[in-house]
């Protein structure tokens, strides 16, 4: 799809940097921005064409909307601070003025952050995903109906945060000492889920609804520096050392691809985003969680590096991700 010559595109987004200087830990900045990748989008989108504007966090797009000031199109990568909705308040707000914005709708961005409701209903979709509990409070761990080994992480954090080596649990005294930890520390329900002891995959996609299609799958291959059982929070932040990457082309990668855009289009996620698979013991991918406002840092984030691994050019996915946006405008 051919872009229009020439839109005025303003840029909403978390800057890392800024939330740490207001006294917030990197571990609760973790998906934040830094600097690099807001200059990247910015830049990538001018090659296009366009004119870009910073906006920035949604405080400052509240109060430049009450100003009176209105974009062609916002480019969005908010992740939001609070709340099971903080991903669907800028796009919630946009709405409120009509204006168009790329990726998912609120709908989607708070059905997706709170991962036992996504695998609800893609479970019901008939896509694989391992059985799981939602454990809400201490004595909730009781109530576990599955066998060990399981896997425990917060229900709705993203960039691995939560997740550790003690997340893979054994037994009842582990997945107990794992939920009184994580409850208190993450104020929020954990998701306990049968352990898939296989290869893990990230699947990219850009595109909405039929017009969706997997840019490849991607193996994430952890070394020995790595911790164990999962992509945890220090796996992703120390990747370089802990982690590698290869895509796979064969039988595999066809039916991780089926099964990420089955569930990409159940959920009726837009434009671009990741949809993260793990084997279970008879090889069959299953599940695990999607991300449909995926990090875009060109050198660190997991779906550039995909697209990076099948050359595919920066600018290239967000051309895409600009003219899939585009469509519901045209």
């Amino acid at each position: 799809m051919l872009l229009p010559e020439f839109m005025t595109i303003g840029l909403t987004y978390d800057l890392r940097q800024q939330y740490l200087k207001e006294g917030f830990t990197e571990e609760e900045t973790a998906e934040f921005d830094k600097e690099d990748t807001i200059i990247a989008i910015e830049e990538a989108i001018q090659h296009l064409g366009h004119r870009t504007v910073r906006i920035g966090h949604i405080r400052q797009l509240t109060q430049r909307l009450a100003m009176g000031e209105r974009w062609d199109l916002v480019f969005n990568i908010c992740e939001g601070l609070f709340g099971i909705g903080r991903e669907a308040q800028v796009p919630a707000l946009l709405d409120a003025y009509q204006i168009p914005y790329t990726f998912s709708d609120p709908m989607v961005l708070s059905l997706t952050l709170h991962k036992a409701m996504t695998k609800r209903v893609v479970r019901d979709a008939g896509i694989q995903t391992p059985d799981f509990f939602l454990v809400e409070k201490p004595g909730d761990v009781r109530k576990v109906p599955l066998s060990f080994p399981l896997f425990v992480k917060p229900n709705a954090e993203g960039t691995g945060k939560g997740i550790d080596a003690a997340s893979k649990v054994d037994d009842f005294a582990g997945l107990e000492k794992t939920c009184r930890w994580l409850l208190p520390k993450y104020k929020q329900g954990l998701i306990v889920e049968s352990y898939l002891p296989g290869r893990e995959f990230t699947v990219g996609i850009t595109g909405t609804g039929e017009a969706s299609i997997s840019l490849g799958v991607m193996e994430i291959i952890f070394n020995k520096h790595a911790e164990a059982h999962g992509y945890s929070y220090l796996n992703k932040e120390d990747y370089e050392k802990r982690v590698s990457y290869r895509i796979i082309k064969d039988d595999l990668a066809n039916l991780c691809s089926e099964v990420a855009l089955t569930a990409w289009r159940t959920l009726t996620c837009r434009d671009a985003g990741r949809v993260d698979l793990r084997l279970d013991p008879l090889g069959n991918p299953g599940f695990i969680e999607v991300n449909p406002l995926a990090g875009l840092n060109p050198v660190h984030s997991d779906l550039p590096i995909l697209c990076r691994l099948q050359d595919i050019p920066y600018s290239e996915l967000i051309h895409r991700i600009l003219a899939s946006a585009l469509k519901r405008i045209a």
